[in-house]
């Protein structure tokens, strides 16, 4: 049985995600070029479009991840922020742009954002393949957006629910009563 059987509907197919993720790295080439960005992508469901921006990319920059986590096996937010992984290279001084595959509630990002703070970069933005604004629950904006979507269980493209459906190269509904199961059905 293939796992796209799971899929209510695509909501934005592979041509479109190659088309969008082009367009945004040429506009972060344009907004950094020259100036040795430091990208912060966000585990684990930034690691599919991290890469694709990166090839799109053709100047000095630096990567690291960070793993934070806020939903476990949830469909939405627990509000609770834990990091997991923190950078292991210092950020003072640096343009850092943090790279994340959805922007839901806010907490997130927005808790992200404050603690990076902390450590005195030159500038920090936010690129987020998708953005949900109905969810937002903290005052945090994208300075690039890939899509904006209506409030929807999305998974592919690194995007999961319980660990399952990154691996799809689109992004997809997943169907409500497969939200339901855990990780170890």
């Amino acid at each position: 049985m293939s796992i796209t059987n799971d899929i209510e509907s695509v909501l934005v197919s592979e041509e479109e995600l190659r088309k969008k993720v082009r367009e945004l790295a040429a506009q972060l080439a344009r907004d950094y070029e020259g100036k040795n960005p430091f990208f912060v992508g966000v585990l684990k469901g930034c690691f599919v479009f991290m890469a694709d921006i990166m090839r799109d990319i053709d100047f000095y920059c630096d990567i690291d991840f960070m793993a934070v986590s806020s939903y476990g096996d949830q469909t939405t937010s627990t509000g609770a922020v834990k990091i997991t992984k923190d950078l292991n290279r210092d950020i003072e001084g640096r343009h850092v742009v943090i790279i994340e595959d959805i922007l839901d509630s806010g907490r997130t990002l927005s808790y992200l954002k404050k603690y990076l703070m902390n450590r005195k970069p030159a500038s920090i933005r936010i690129c987020t393949l998708l953005d949900k604004p109905s969810r937002r629950k903290a005052e945090i904006e994208a300075e690039y957006v890939g899509f904006s979507i209506e409030d929807a269980f999305v998974v592919g493209y690194g995007l999961d629910y319980a660990e399952r459906y990154r691996n799809l190269p689109f992004i997809g509904i997943l169907k409500p009563e497969y939200c339901k199961q855990t990780s170890e059905d």
